[in-house]
């Protein structure tokens, strides 16, 4: 995305507080997938009491809906008789200020998608009490979910002192694995033993009376980041290479400029520590700062620096929050009480008062950008930000985003590096090893090699811990029948059903559909499986069985989520897992001391994606998983497995060679002409037939192909072609690809799509992704 300093024309006034409309009809936008604002009257009892960013209750098409107004007018528009009033005000205050609606609009515009279902997706759920106006005033069902209401306490089961020590204590199968459930959980709702096990009651039961587990009342959702106090730290003293980073950004600060830097630091070489001072400089200053993370759950050791920094005059918004807690958070930061929001990209909306700085952790990660509705990157929308706020916007990362990193050699973003560890501990040293000459270890596993079986064995016996990184869940990808060769597929998505052994199912990793194993193939009712592939379960069992004193333990979504992930993280910093599984959850910045081993089962699997980023995002994937290895003082090394060792992903990984990878990279984008150099959008159709979906996007493709962009050579037309998951969730897929290097040229086409797609492709639906990943 492009981005310049200066912006469009807006209904809405720049900065200061937002002041009452006293004009007689308002514009709202409502949540619907219409490009257009509504015409309302203000009614006598609201004349003075409306504001843009107010969210109102309005009728629409004999149905009630919350909006947003977003302007004023003091007469109907041109052709409309007559206007409905505004039939009510949901919140005493605006929900956005002027800045952050302004931001908005554009943000809408940019992303060619509806102004109400924008403000819908930034909004913060409605307040108990506004919510059960709306229902008891028709705008909602009575049975209609509230946002705001929660049970104060609920029932856990709580593993005791004698369950902690139970390896003596005989058991039945189910038993044991609901212990080693606890095991890595210390407590657990019923409910989240009944994903994984048929009938746990008895089970629970079963070990309640043996004294090894037992009831606990909990506060429902309490806010794992909160949970407990953190002390206050010391600030650590800036290396060189740091106080360079934090001087540039604070005279950035003084400058009231939309200053955008990017911070490339390798891993360990303290980007957090600049993060942190300057913020501090932004809070001495009056004003506020928000930090976007990738996945706020994978991140509870970040949080804990900045409350130990900060103490608790932070906001973190996660999913995780009640409606109460969500709108606790919001009202803190709009009313200056709270100055620093921390969370993933839907903290971008944050009501900050002063925004006075943005930073992007992980720039590169893809989880930055929304993959359905309101299709928006929180990487780019947080430049777009900083410049309504005024604000400096840092993007920091080991391993940038092609994109951000020719921006910062283009001199469109500063540049600022960090090319050391900032205690001054070396590199790991990286062992690549080919699977194609490298055969099974003494495991006889087929993917544990025989350098990776002796690092272990060394790692272990040294007392230190060992990361295994394997970005598949589950026992097996996918099982093959034995008796005609079909792989068990997913009834409703093209995809093969994953094998999860411990549940004894087959599962969809997409629409969550599941059977059980030992059920007849549907091409030919054999009853036997091969086995295709291996997973973090298979990997967990394996590395169990080969060490067997070894506490191996497992971090994916099958084991964790929420605060899950925490005690798992915790159990491996307290020294309680000698051996961590995991998939790519283990690669999200997590600094554990003893951490010294780093092995990659699979380091070219993504490499195989039908991706021109295949290649980028592999590199990254194995610079960060191997940066998780020697942060203390005792020297790291990493294993790479692999069939490719001489893909330059791989080796320039093992080499922590960025610059020389980014080189390679961009040139050959520069030869096939994609991203940098070239801007995309996508058209996605589906419907329940595949030759609706077909005929849909073959209209689209006519549509475009009749463009004089098209005819002229300027904007190339790709497809349309069934998309890599060519069913998902029962509907067809398929994908129509623009590229061109215009961008004016390129986005006057994808309006005309736009246009095509409100007119209605029945019974075919389509949406446009701009920029897409």
């Amino acid at each position: 995305m492009e981005l310049s300093s200066s912006t469009s024309q807006s209904r809405t006034s720049a900065g200061g507080p937002t002041a009452a409309l006293v004009a007689a009809f308002v514009e709202v936008a409502l949540p619907v997938p219409i490009r257009r604002v509504f015409t309302y009257r203000v009614p006598e009892g609201l004349v003075g009491k409306l504001s843009q960013g107010s969210r109102v209750a309005v009728s629409f098409h004999r149905r009630k809906l919350p909006g947003f107004v977003v302007g004023s007018r003091a007469d109907m528009p041109e052709g409309v008789k007559r206007a409905l009033p505004v039939a009510g005000l949901l919140e005493a205050e605006p929900v956005f200020t002027p800045e952050l609606l302004r931001f908005l609009e554009q943000a809408a515009k940019y992303y060619m998608h509806p102004l109400g279902e924008v403000l819908r997706a930034a909004a913060p759920a409605l307040p108990t009490g506004a919510m059960r106006r709306l229902r008891d005033d028709g705008f909602l069902e009575a049975e209609e979910h509230l946002p705001g209401q929660r049970v104060a306490h609920r029932t856990t089961w709580k593993i005791t002192a004698t369950g902690k020590d139970s390896s003596d204590v005989r058991l039945g199968a189910r038993q044991r694995e609901v212990m080693e459930r606890f095991a890595s959980r210390q407590s657990l709702f019923l409910d989240e033993l009944r994903c994984t096990h048929a009938n746990p009651r008895a089970v629970i039961r079963a070990l309640a009376a043996k004294g090894l587990v037992e009831l606990e009342e909990v506060e429902a959702n309490p806010d794992p980041f909160f949970r407990a106090p953190v002390p206050r730290d010391e600030p650590p003293t800036p290396t060189g290479e740091q106080r360079f980073a934090i001087d540039a950004i604070c005279q950035a600060l003084e400058r009231h400029g939309s200053d955008a830097f990017l911070l490339h630091g390798v891993t360990g070489s303290g980007k957090t520590e600049v993060y942190l001072r300057a913020i501090d400089e932004v809070r001495k200053g009056g004003r506020g700062a928000m930090l976007l993370v990738p996945e706020i759950a994978l991140t509870p050791q970040l949080v804990g620096r900045f409350r130990a920094r900060f103490g608790d005059e932070i906001a973190v918004l996660h999913s995780g929050l009640t409606g109460r807690q969500r709108d606790d958070a919001w009202q803190a930061l709009r009313r200056g009480h709270v100055r620093v929001a921390i969370g993933a990209r839907s903290a971008l909306f944050a009501p900050v008062v002063d925004l006075g700085m943005i930073v992007v952790d992980e720039e590169h990660d893809p989880s930055f950008k929304q993959d359905d509705g309101f299709r928006y990157h929180a990487r780019d929308m947080a430049l777009l930000r900083a410049q309504y706020a005024q604000a400096v916007c840092v993007l920091g990362s080991a391993t940038p985003s092609m994109e951000t990193y020719h921006r910062a050699t283009e001199g469109k973003i500063r540049l600022l590096s960090l090319p050391t560890r900032a205690t001054g501990q070396r590199l790991p040293e990286v062992e690549i090893v080919d699977l194609r000459r490298h055969r099974h270890g003494p495991t006889g596993h087929p993917l544990l090699s025989g350098p990776l079986h002796h690092g272990l064995e060394q790692c272990l016996e040294s007392g230190f811990q060992a990361i295994l990184f394997l970005n598949r869940r589950g026992f097996s990808p996918s099982v093959r029948c034995v008796s005609c060769g079909a792989v068990a597929e997913c009834p409703a998505c093209s995809v093969a059903l994953t094998e999860h052994r411990r549940q004894s199912a087959l599962r969809c990793h997409y629409c969550d559909f599941q059977r059980a194993v030992a059920v007849p193939c549907v091409a030919c009712g054999g009853l036997k499986y091969d086995r295709l592939g291996i997973g973090t379960e298979q990997l967990e069992q394996a590395i169990k069985e080969s060490f067997s004193k070894a506490k191996v333990a497992r971090l994916d979504r099958d084991t964790a989520t929420g605060a899950g992930v925490e005690e798992v993280l915790d159990r491996l910093r307290d020294g309680e897992v000698d051996v961590m599984v995991g998939t790519q959850m283990v690669t999200k910045g997590h600094d554990i001391a003893r951490v010294t081993l780093v092995g990659v089962v699979l380091a070219d699997q993504s490499l195989g994606f039908p991706d021109f980023r295949a290649s980028e995002r592999t590199f990254q994937l194995l610079a960060q998983v191997a940066g998780r290895a020697g942060r203390a003082d005792t020297p790291g090394k990493v294993i790479l497995q692999t069939y490719q060792p001489d893909h330059p992903a791989v080796r320039l990984a093992a080499q922590h060679d960025y610059e020389s990878f980014y080189a390679a990279e961009i040139q050959a984008r520069r030869e096939v002409g994609y991203p940098p150099f070239t801007r995309l959008v996508s058209a996605r159709i589906h419907a329940g037939a595949e030759a609706d979906a077909r005929r849909a996007a073959q209209a689209l493709a006519t549509t475009a192909r009749r463009h004089d962009t098209v005819r002229d050579g300027i904007v190339e037309v790709l497809g349309p072609a069934p998309a890599p998951l060519a069913r998902l969730r029962g509907r067809y897929h398929y994908r129509l690809l623009l590229k061109s290097s215009d961008r004016k040229a390129l986005r006057f086409l994808a309006a005309q799509l736009a246009a095509q797609i409100d007119e209605g492709l029945a019974p075919a639906r389509a949406s446009l992704d701009i920029d897409p990943l």
